[in-house]
């Protein structure tokens, strides 16, 4: 069985099953080879059942085509103007107004959003495509890391106070996500 090993500054191992069914074990500078094998053996139930997972979502999306590259253009300075539009109404309900100070668009391959104490917002342009709730989601999640950099039950006790349906929002990203992943023109 074949994995990548990814070691950063972090205190736990984990394993992620990527777009491809490849395994990805993210561990600490610290754990040896050994270890890591005993790890993945100890999750490889897991890892099959989410390995199957990803292959059905996989051939779920085989006939959807991708977006040219003009239409991700497109998508790209429609994400922009809505992200501009719902952070200006979120930020206040948030109590986080003035604080973003950059906002990126990309198309990120394993996140939908991300956030910087330091005020920079990054929102994946896919979400452009989801649902107006789901967008909506994405953001509030974001400038309410603004307030708590990091996923605590506090964080989520900001997340619920303004967007009660976040949960639900997140499933539909967990279901659908692979969908919007497979409209990106190759090579992005």
């Amino acid at each position: 069985m074949s994995y990548t090993v990814i070691r950063s500054n972090r205190n736990s191992l984990s394993i992620q099953i990527g777009r491809n069914g490849e395994i990805i074990v993210r561990v600490p500078l610290f754990v040896g080879n050994s270890q890591i094998e005993q790890y993945i053996l100890q999750h490889l139930g897991w890892i099959e059942k989410q390995q199957k997972k990803q292959h059905e979502k996989n051939l779920a999306v085989s006939g959807i085509k991708p977006m040219t590259e003009e239409q991700f253009s497109r998508l790209k300075k429609l994400a922009r103007k809505l992200a501009v539009e719902r952070i200006a109404y979120y930020a206040p309900k948030v109590g986080v107004s003035g604080r973003v100070k950059r906002l990126s668009i990309r198309c990120q391959k394993t996140k939908w959003g991300s956030c910087t104490s330091n005020g920079s917002i990054c929102i994946n342009c896919l979400l452009a495509l989801a649902p107006k709730e789901v967008f909506d989601s994405v953001i509030v999640h974001e400038l309410c890391h603004l307030l708590e950099m990091n996923h605590s039950s506090r964080f989520y006790a900001h997340v619920q106070r303004v967007f009660p349906e976040y949960k639900k929002c997140y499933r539909w990203l967990k279901d659908n996500g692979a969908k919007l992943y497979a409209m990106v023109p190759p090579g992005k």
